[in-house]
């Protein structure tokens, strides 16, 4: 019935169009290999294979971004999720017009983390054991460093473009290197990355 709501709810836009149903995350991870959509809906808990496994194996095989939904804000899961790749995630109890709305967001390779839950999820990060860090930062220019750190903080891109005084061209400029250079697959990652490579912690001023 909830698949069956947001299928209705995704045709009903004039610009997007669900492709297809999953009933768990096995059938998800094959649909998304034969016909592949340009965001997959992902819920966390699912049988066969949980979102997670799901989102993890889509996002290693393609470009498909996955948009998780979740109870809580701050699931246990969450972390897991956009660390498998997921591109952000959603409450189940989000209006529609909002969900409508991040699916655009993400299919356009915005990483769906607004600057409060950004907040929230150093928070959580910092209360897990510090990872080694994951990825190397080698290549990566002073200035895209400077940018990566307010990302990770939770800054937009307005905020940053006034902390920086630089334009809006230059800034997408610098986070169009930033995910080359640490193959991110978007804003999303670029987070997980900074607090994997130590360079915000729960701590750090917004």
């Amino acid at each position: 019935m909830l698949r069956g709501s947001f299928r209705l709810l995704v045709d009903s836009a004039p610009d997007l169009t669900a492709v297809w149903e999953a009933a768990d995350g096995q059938e998800a991870v094959e649909l998304a290999r034969a016909d592949p959509p340009d965001v997959v809906l992902m819920d966390v808990r699912m049988p066969r294979l949980d979102g997670i496994g799901a989102a993890a194996r889509i996002c290693a095989d393609s470009d498909v971004r996955v948009l998780i939904l979740t109870t809580f804000d701050l699931d246990a899961h969450v972390y897991s999720a956009l660390r498998a790749g997921a591109s952000g995630f959603l409450l189940k109890d989000t209006r529609p017009a909002e969900l409508l709305d991040a699916v655009r967001v993400v299919a356009a390779g915005d990483g769906l983390l607004a600057p409060s839950v950004t907040r929230r999820l150093i928070t959580e990060f910092a209360a897990r054991p510090a990872p080694p860090p994951a990825r190397s930062l080698a290549g990566v220019t002073e200035r895209e460093r400077e940018v990566l750190v307010l990302i990770a903080r939770g800054l937009s891109n307005t905020e940053i473009t006034r902390e920086l005084h630089v334009s809006t061209g230059t800034l997408k400029t610098h986070i169009g290197h930033l995910l080359a250079k640490l193959h991110a697959r978007d804003r999303a990652q670029l987070v997980i990355t900074a607090y994997e490579a130590g360079l915000v912690s729960a701590g750090s001023p917004r």
